[in-house]
């Protein structure tokens, strides 16, 4: 059971996940995106996360720290042995501001989880093999 009230828990099954590729994709939870299997197929991945570092337990805060651990999430995942795709997480009704984020192929989702929770995140996305990617809380 989830600590995350309902508006919390509804913004982020609307969000828009932008996936700044050389051809941008939008992922929307619970819907298969034939781009992201597009990209599975190009990398020989069978899964894929989508991280933000910003506003850490869903508290706001400002941009320059949203920024340096957007940069310290991009290092850690480098230092993994991953790539990642820029993206975006964007409220449709533009209620909360949007917020930085990665597209990691091939990151399981237990190094998904443990990385969100490294950064402090209530939630990431996670796809399987099915291109469908899944709201994994983590509060």
């Amino acid at each position: 059971m989830s600590t995350l009230d309902r508006d919390t828990l509804v913004a982020y099954l609307q969000c828009r996940y932008e996936v700044h590729a050389r051809r941008p994709f939008v992922l929307r939870v619970g819907e298969r995106s034939r781009a992201l299997a597009a990209l599975y197929a190009r990398c020989g991945s069978a899964c894929a996360a989508y991280l933000s570092a910003c506003n850490p337990r869903g508290e706001l805060v400002g941009a320059e720290r949203n920024a340096r651990a957007t940069r310290r999430l991009q290092r850690t995942i480098e230092r993994r042995g991953y790539a990642w795709i820029d993206g975006f997480g964007r409220d449709p009704d533009a209620a909360w501001p949007g917020e930085a984020s990665v597209l990691v192929p091939a990151l399981g989702l237990a190094e998904a989880t443990e990385l969100a929770g490294r950064f402090a995140q209530n939630a990431l996305l996670w796809a399987a093999a099915d291109a469908r990617p899944q709201l994994i809380l983590l509060r």
